[in-house]
C-alpha cells in the first residue's frame, strides 16, 4: 500500500473517530438504548464508495476498537463490532447496485443492519428475545439517521470528485 493512501485512510478513521467521540458527549435526543445519530458513520458510507473494501474495513473497525478504548467501553465494543460487520457487509453488497447518486440508499440499509446486528448479539448475550421490543424504535431512528449520514457521505463524494478534476 503506498503511503499517500495509507495516510488518507489513516486520516479518515482519526476524523471518524473523533466524530464518534464528539457524538459520545451529546445528551441522548431518545431514551431508548442503541438510539443514537452515528454521525461517525459518515466516514464509513464515503469510505465505502471511495476505496476498496479491504481499506473501508481498516478503517470500521480501527474506528470501533478505538473508539471502545478512548470512550472508556469496553463491553460496547462487542455491539458496535457486531454492528458494524453487519452494516459493512451489506454496503459492500449493495454498492454494485445503487449508483453514487442514491448513496443515501446505501446508508439507510446500512443503518437497518447495524441494529440487526446489535440486537443479534444481544439476543445471544442476554440469552432474550426481550431486547427485540427496541428494534422497531432502532430501525425508524436508524432509517432517519441513515439516509442524513448518507446525504453527508454523497455531498463529501460529490466534493471531492469535483475537487479532483
Amino acid at each position: 500500500m503506498k503511503t499517500k493512501r495509507l495516510a488518507e485512510l489513516a486520516l479518515l478513521t482519526a476524523v471518524a473517530l473523533i466524530i464518534f467521540i464528539v457524538e459520545l458527549r451529546i445528551p441522548d435526543i431518545i431514551p431508548i438504548p442503541g438510539v443514537k445519530l452515528g454521525l461517525a458513520n459518515i466516514i464509513t458510507v464515503y469510505a465505502v464508495y471511495k476505496y476498496s473494501a479491504k481499506e473501508t474495513a481498516m478503517i470500521v473497525f480501527a474506528r470501533v476498537l478505538l473508539g471502545a478504548i478512548f470512550g472508556g467501553n469496553i463491553s460496547a465494543m462487542i455491539y458496535s463490532m457486531s454492528g458494524a460487520v453487519f452494516c459493512l457487509v451489506g454496503m459492500l453488497a449493495v454498492k454494485k447496485i445503487v449508483p453514487m447518486k442514491y448513496i443515501w440508499l446505501s446508508s439507510i440499509l446500512g443503518a437497518i443492519l447495524h441494529n440487526t446486528g446489535q440486537i443479534f448479539i444481544a439476543i445471544v448475550m442476554m440469552k432474550s428475545f426481550a431486547v427485540l421490543s427496541h428494534y422497531p424504535f432502532l430501525i425508524i431512528s436508524g432509517c432517519i439517521a441513515g439516509c442524513f449520514t448518507g446525504i453527508c457521505a454523497q455531498l463529501l463524494l460529490k466534493r471531492g470528485i469535483t475537487a479532483n478534476k
